[in-house]
């Protein structure tokens, strides 16, 4: 925890910024933990009107760190310098769900648009910042006429990044809480293929090998990004 600068609020808590520090060869570098800052977002915070609130912990935030620290270690192993760490921390680190999730919120507003509901997309886009566009389907599912909702859903599958797939394979066989999808986890091949399990039995419309097609080119932009490439 740096405290040489000031606190800020973690859903509810003062505390001081999460920092991660790496020496080698009597060299360090010190950067801001990924997974502090995305963590701190107000759309990880569950509230239940009149009974609870309740965030992620920092526990939780520092037992990440050390799972996608330890990897890149692991990953680079004689090749190590801390330049080529640092750009593997950054790519591998960046959570999937989180980098598309603009995307798909473009999508829906697009799609509002397109339907004669300007106001459903001015509402959403004003809660951008607060809410995940996973949580908006579940009550949309519930709101609106079968026709409608399908409609929306399948048109994603055109006209939106592969946020919708990867998020529900996150919050269904692989849930966690936070749900995170880390370019590290796409990188098993065993995730790979559960992931296409998923998408074949929960969306038969859609095409299972273009759908892992994209999320690879995505998680590709994010490792080419910090490598250099």
């Amino acid at each position: 925890m740096n405290d040489r600068l000031k606190q800020v609020d973690f859903h509810g808590t003062p505390t001081f910024p999460l920092y991660i520090q790496i020496t080698h060869e009597r060299k360090s570098i010190f950067f801001k933990s990924y997974y502090f800052q995305l963590l701190s977002k107000r759309k990880y915070l569950i509230v239940v009107p009149g009974i609870v609130s309740r965030g992620p912990s920092l526990e939780f935030v520092k037992s990440r760190e050390e799972v996608i620290i330890k990897y890149c270690i692991e990953q680079l192993g004689d090749a190590f310098s801390l330049d080529i760490f640092k750009a593997s921390y950054d790519g591998m680190s960046t959570d999937l769900c989180d980098m598309l999730e603009g995307g798909f919120f473009e999508y829906l507003f697009n799609f509002f648009w397109d339907e004669g509901n300007p106001y459903m997309r001015d509402a959403i886009q004003n809660a951008v910042s607060t809410v995940n566009p996973y949580d908006l389907l579940h009550d949309f599912k519930r709101m609106f006429k079968a026709d409608f909702y399908n409609k929306l859903i399948e048109n994603s599958f055109f006209y939106a990044p592969p946020y919708l797939p990867l998020y529900g394979f996150k919050d269904g066989p692989q849930k966690g809480d936070p749900i995170i999808f880390s370019v590290m986890d796409w990188q098993d091949d065993s995730v790979k293929k559960k992931f296409k399990t998923y998408v074949e039995k929960t969306y038969p419309f859609a095409k299972a090998d273009e759908i892992v097609k994209a999320v690879d080119t995505w998680a590709q932009k994010y490792l080419s990004s910090f490598s250099g490439k």
